[in-house]
């Protein structure tokens, strides 16, 4: 058997039993060090969480290295206020630790792993080491075509995201970053494309979200059942780029043939009042049910009760809630873009394109119908969703295919 690698592990967000970007640097430490030798360099502010979790589950190939900055370079710093001129200051004061780490331990690579953004740099990658970069995203985009239909808000929003890439993209550490970079993983097709334009000379498309064996196990062990009324369910921070509202139009026309189905969304944030108000205005509000935020264990339960997961998201880079869906058994209707696009199959659901806000709306109709009507299909997809999560996005899998993946890059 080879010899454990001695691996560098850049992770500024990393925490257990969490979801998104935290979750990911949680998981992917702990895939990691079922191979090999790692020294994790995180956040301060993550350890109680992290050692709380250590008391219950050891991780005996890990060394911990918390970092932060000075007092006096972060007072101006509260939640996410300033969070990205932190986090670029953050990885230039990780790279002075970890040119003395190196000298100390000669690592034989180095890997980071968050936060998942491909433009903003990691000046790791300057290290004596060949240096693995990802799975990064932020390359999707919403449409053009959707764009009148956002809030002013989500304008704004995509507005100011698109100057930050663009500044990202003229920023001459991130285009090092990329030209010294051994290889690249990127989470969608659109990112890859924005990497390669950087300088990056080998990239692969790898998602960065998985489930846990245990969790695929209990979300397999939920039966389909027969419902009624037939009940639709979209779950996420209500942002505009979830495109929520999409699913809302398709379901005001779905009522037309199918009166007694329901719609719940699970989840809060900036777009609640929009989208309450936009029920008012379909008709539908007697029928949808906001559910708020609830803690993860209640939105699985909640996802036991409802038929069809509606996640027409517009730019996402992962979708941790179409693996879950597919887990239970639950078929997806998405988008024909970024990350979700990349886990949903033909077998598993619907994956819509989208061309305009019209034609999207139009065609989640047809797939909520089909879906509607069709209990065999309903079953045949959710046999397929679960087969496809546990031979393609548990974290057990992936962490087969990273220590492989290890020892090419190492040369062994």
């Amino acid at each position: 058997m080879p010899r454990r690698l001695k691996i560098l592990i850049s992770a500024y967000a990393c925490e257990p039993e969490k979801g998104s970007e935290p979750g990911i640097g949680w998981n992917w430490v702990k895939q990691i060090a079922r191979f090999h030798e790692v020294w994790v360099v995180t956040r301060t502010t993550n350890r109680v969480n992290i050692e709380q979790a250590l008391a219950r589950e050891p991780m005996a190939n890990v060394h911990w290295v918390y970092f932060d900055l000075p007092r006096w370079l972060r007072f101006w710093k509260k939640g996410q206020r300033g969070v990205q001129l932190y986090y670029y200051l953050w990885q230039i004061g990780v790279y002075f630790l970890g040119r003395r780490l190196q000298r100390r331990m000669g690592f034989d690579l180095v890997h980071h792993v968050t936060f998942v953004k491909y433009w903003m740099p990691s000046f790791l990658a300057f290290l004596p080491v060949p240096f693995i970069w990802g799975p990064v995203g932020g390359g999707e985009s919403t449409p053009r075509t959707f764009w009148w239909a956002l809030s002013s808000r989500g304008k704004v929003y995509e507005i100011l995201r698109n100057i930050a890439r663009t500044l990202g993209s003229l920023d001459p550490f991130v285009r090092l970053t990329a030209q010294r970079t051994a290889l690249a993983l990127a989470t969608t097709e659109d990112t890859a494309k924005r990497l390669r334009a950087l300088g990056c000379r080998h990239v692969k498309i790898y998602s960065q979200v998985g489930l846990p064996g245990g969790e695929i196990q209990r979300l397999a062990s939920i039966l389909p059942l027969q419902r009624n009324p037939f009940r639709l369910v979209s779950i996420g921070n209500l942002l505009h780029l979830k495109g929520f509202d999409l699913g809302l139009r398709a379901f005001a026309q779905l009522q037309q043939d199918f009166p007694e189905s329901e719609y719940w969304l699970i989840g809060d944030g900036p777009e609640r009042e929009r989208l309450e108000g936009l029920t008012q205005n379909l008709g539908i509000a007697d029928k949808v049910t906001f559910w708020g935020y609830l803690p993860r264990s209640q939105v699985l339960e909640k996802l036991a009760e409802c038929d069809v997961l509606v996640h027409p998201s517009l730019h996402d880079s992962g979708g941790f809630v179409s693996l879950e869906a597919m887990a239970s058994g639950t078929p997806v209707i998405c988008l024909d873009l970024g990350g979700p696009a990349l886990q949903v199959t033909e077998e598993t659901g619907f994956k819509v394109p989208a061309t305009s806000p019209e034609q999207a709306v139009h065609d989640i109709v047809g797939a909520m119908r089909q879906l509607a009507e069709d209990l065999e299909l309903r079953q045949h997809m959710s046999q397929a969703g679960r087969k496809r999560v546990h031979e393609d996005f548990s974290w057990d899998r992936k962490g087969d295919y990273l220590a492989e993946l290890y020892y090419m890059m190492a040369g062994r």
